[in-house]
């Protein structure tokens, strides 16, 4: 009785529309992934081996990137790339409170202090707001490509350069996304991508990258993710001499994660694609509802990585959606400048973002990835509208 218990649990289970699964694109996947991990390791090397070169060469070229380094995981690409151009101890950095929480970590590691500027109705920074919160302090922005958009780089860059800041791209959740027919991570002096699984490009566990247009600074960055070992790119690190030259740290991705990476880099731009058609589908049969929908800017290429609507009722309808089988996410329903961790460290003075404020207590993102079929954002589309002509 038990087992047969279990069993129905399982099929319930599978029977709910995830927000997010991997489930589909593995099974598709699998049998190219688990040759190349088995070629990996049989090669006899885990870290800074054949893969990693080859997917750090591909990245760069895809991206039209200079530069660039893979590392650990996205936390730790913002966190060296801002200990790499020299932030720290008493300095100042300006972004934004509605980012995923490694946004700020990395920036609060450094010794640094962070600024938050609000966002405008797009939920990216608010370009309007940045010049308020810059002091004699201040060495640097991190501009947030939220959910597949960029942020207006032009304006940031011009703010940038008047008051002489590095710029940081927090490129996470925008792999792929342009701003005026160019990638995101190639505006500032450094940006920042996790492969975390439910990225626009992700691998079974962690992962970073550091682009970079700059030779030194992408040395500095190789150095400070190994411990501040010298690299030389044309050898093996470990046939180098194990001497630190400067503090470092250990981030790095691994040769296993680096061969599945290579086997879905090719894909991304096909993706993307889906993911635009399906973030199209729901705009066509939920229009006219109630909803407030994902502003797709004219000078911007969306990659659509979440799907965030905004709705006054949210909670209730999140419940509504759940009872029908139907799985959503809230990306992100807390501020970081409200959280008990952060709180105490943000001055006053930073610690009212009405816009940020407001969008927290509204949004909601509906199931998207690659793998989603037609008929189920259908269901979902069909579901909520019904959901909402009761709220």
């Amino acid at each position: 009785f038990k087992s047969i218990n279990k069993y129905s649990k399982i099929k319930k289970y599978i029977k709910m529309i995830k927000a997010w699964s991997y489930i589909e694109e593995y099974k598709d996947l699998r049998k190219k992934i688990l040759k190349s991990i088995d070629k990996t390791l049989e090669f006899g090397q885990i870290f800074f081996g054949k893969e990693l070169q080859k997917f750090e060469k591909q990245f760069i070229k895809k991206y039209n990137f200079k530069y660039g380094a893979a590392v650990g995981s996205g936390t730790d690409a913002i966190y060296i790339a801002l200990l790499s151009l020299g932030i720290g101890k008493n300095d100042e950095v300006i972004t934004v409170a509605n980012t995923a929480i490694p946004t700020v970590s990395a920036i609060i590691g450094t010794g640094a202090n962070v600024r938050f500027a609000d966002i405008g109705n797009d939920y990216l920074i608010n370009t309007e707001k940045i010049e308020k919160c810059i002091s004699k302090k201040t060495k640097a922005i991190v501009p947030v490509h939220l959910y597949g958009q960029a942020c207006n780089m032009e304006k940031i860059c011009k703010i940038a350069k008047k008051y002489k800041l590095k710029i940081i791209e927090d490129c996470a959740q925008a792999q792929g996304a342009k701003f005026k027919g160019k990638f995101v991570g190639s505006f500032g002096d450094a940006g920042c991508f996790s492969f975390y699984p439910t990225k626009i490009l992700g691998t079974y566990g962690d992962g970073g990258f550091i682009s970079t247009n700059s030779m030194e600074l992408s040395k500095k960055i190789k150095r400070i993710r190994f411990y501040g070992i010298e690299q030389d790119d044309k050898k093996n690190m470990f046939n180098k001499k194990y001497y630190s030259i400067e503090h470092g740290i250990n981030s790095r991705l691994d040769e296993m994660h680096s061969a599945i990476l290579n086997i879905k880099l090719p894909k991304v731009n096909s993706w993307i694609k889906q993911r635009k058609k399906l973030a199209k589908l729901y705009y066509q049969k939920l229009k006219n509802c109630s909803l407030k929908f994902p502003i797709e800017k004219k000078d911007c290429n969306h990659v659509f990585h979440l799907y965030v609507v905004y709705h006054p009722k949210r909670d209730m309808i999140i419940k509504k959606l759940k009872k029908q089988k139907i799985e959503t996410n809230i990306n992100y329903p807390f501020p970081i400048h409200k959280m008990k961790a952060y709180s105490k460290l943000i001055s006053s003075k930073f610690n009212y973002l009405p816009v940020t404020e407001k969008m927290a207590k509204g949004i909601f993102s509906l199931p998207l990835y690659p793998k989603l079929n037609k008929t189920k954002v259908l269901k979902i589309a069909k579901v909520l509208r019904k959901i909402l002509r009761t709220v």
